[in-house]
């Protein structure tokens, strides 16, 4: 892990006074692991030193400092194999995140307690291991009590140092990553300048507003203003329980190309190098989905939604429009918002504290007020109201969409869409508007075999049928 010096914003050392005295408390009543608690005063140290993080996961270069214990990995293994079949001992480690240098003797081991043979050579002095039949036996004693036969998990403490060091507390924002990250909208300089200091702060944020003017653009675009990766464990384990973090569906994995040796990467193989997360749910949003979901058939739990988009942008999307009351969601969330940090449950009923360090996004086309009351809107320090374009916002829109679409246009054309079926309608003016109107009029001539342009004929049939029913 290198690191590098900087001095640290107030922001930055309450935060740290939180998850100590918050860890401290909790350790007290006997509902926190210690693991994490050492990981959390680790942080706070690192903080009183004036020293912030650059997070490169190290390979182990002996079991010990894997954390696992011999009987965790020998149980894995046998899982695996039984799962997949034989495979030689450099498979074996590229599968289970672990370099050979520290399975060899735990293959070596279980090949002298009969739970493994060699089938054939392998290459570079290796060979291909098979289960024997009490090795087959055995394997599946251990797969009736948990059938998790992936990566070799990675301890939860070192989950929750890696979080306090790629925090976004850290990130300093500044006017030329907001433009360069909303370089693809068209964005008033006032609406930038309300969005700035937001995303800077990496505190909540409401984004309020009529229907259809980029309120979820605009989120999604937010964590480009931060570093682009991030390292995040793709397998946890707390308390004895393993705890899938990585989601293929949610994070982007981004291609390592540093270079390996034997097939092994330099880095801690059970670490998967992502974007920064944005994760986005609408209405389909439960509160299942804010806990860690355990299955009992596999023994294995699912982070929750928080946990994936540590470090990331965490966006509710149509607010008040869940599975779930408002209200509901502002409970559960009314104290992770202040101090950062949330408590989940394990499958064992131990209460763990994990992080909740991320920027969330609350995106609504409902009145703010009419949805949370005053104390949750005190600890969402940023209300920034997404407004309808201007007339010549509408047009600068209408100009970047068409070229795209291939769609020709004359500045009379834009003038009479405006006069005519807004102005003149009257009908207020979206941000969507033009790109779903140019949709409609390609729709239109791609029909009738006609030239892809702004004709009377295909506008008015366009804003006739979109605006049919509203």
């Amino acid at each position: 892990m290198s690191i590098t010096s900087r001095p640290l914003s107030d922001d930055e050392l309450r935060f740290a006074d939180d998850i100590d005295l918050a860890g401290s408390a909790a350790a007290s009543r006997g509902g926190y692991d210690t693991d994490a608690l050492g990981a959390l005063t680790k942080a706070r140290r690192a903080n009183e030193s004036r020293e912030v993080g650059v997070f490169y996961p190290r390979k182990p270069a002996a079991l010990e400092e894997t954390g696992l214990t011999r009987d965790f990995l020998e149980k894995l293994i046998c899982r695996f194999l039984l799962a997949q079949g034989a495979a030689s001992g450099r498979r074996l480690g590229r599968e289970i995140g672990l370099p050979f240098r520290i399975i060899e003797p735990l293959l070596n081991s279980l090949k002298t307690d009969m739970m493994l043979a060699h089938k054939r050579t392998a290459a570079a002095g290796d060979y291909e291991y098979a289960l024997t039949d009490a090795g087959a036996e055995r394997a599946r004693r251990y797969m009736q009590i948990c059938t998790y036969a992936e990566t070799a998990p990675v301890l939860f403490s070192e989950y929750v140092a890696s979080v306090a060091i790629q925090s976004l507390v850290h990130q300093r924002i500044r006017p030329p990553q907001l433009k360069e990250a909303f370089q693809d909208m068209l964005l008033e300089p006032a609406m930038l300048g309300s969005l700035g200091p937001a995303v800077n702060a990496g505190r909540g944020m409401f984004l309020y507003g009529a229907p259809g003017n980029g309120k979820t653009s605009i989120a999604e675009r937010v964590v480009r203003c931060y570093g682009n990766q991030i390292w995040i464990p793709r397998t946890i384990i707390a308390d004895g329980v393993c705890i899938r973090l990585f989601d293929p569906v949610l994070h982007q994995e981004v291609a390592d190309e540093d270079a390996s040796m034997l097939g092994e990467p330099l880095e801690d193989a059970r670490w998967v190098r992502i974007q920064r997360p944005t994760v986005v749910v609408g209405g389909e949003l439960t509160m299942e989905q804010l806990e860690m979901r355990h299955d009992s058939v596999s023994n294995v739990s699912e982070a929750s939604l928080q946990m994936k988009s540590n470090c990331g942008v965490l966006l509710i999307d149509d607010f008040g429009r869940q599975a779930m009351t408002a209200a509901e969601l502002l409970n559960r969330w009314i104290v992770p918002l202040e101090k950062r940090y949330d408590f989940q449950k394990l499958a064992t009923g131990k209460k763990l504290q994990v992080p909740f360090d991320q920027l969330v996004v609350f995106a609504t086309n409902l009145a703010p007020h009419d949805l949370v009351d005053e104390a949750f809107l005190r600890r969402l320090p940023y209300k920034i109201e997404v407004d309808d374009p201007s007339p010549e916002q509408f047009r600068n829109i209408c100009r970047l969409v068409a070229p795209g679409l291939g769609i020709r246009f004359t500045e009379a054309a834009l003038d009479r869409l405006i006069e005519v079926h807004f102005v003149g309608a009257p009908r207020p003016m979206r941000c969507c508007h033009p790109r779903d109107l140019m949709l409609q009029v390609r729709s239109y001539c791609s029909y009738y075999d006609l030239p892809f342009e702004l004709s009377d004929e295909a506008v008015d049939f366009a804003v006739h049928n979109y605006f049919a029913v509203m």
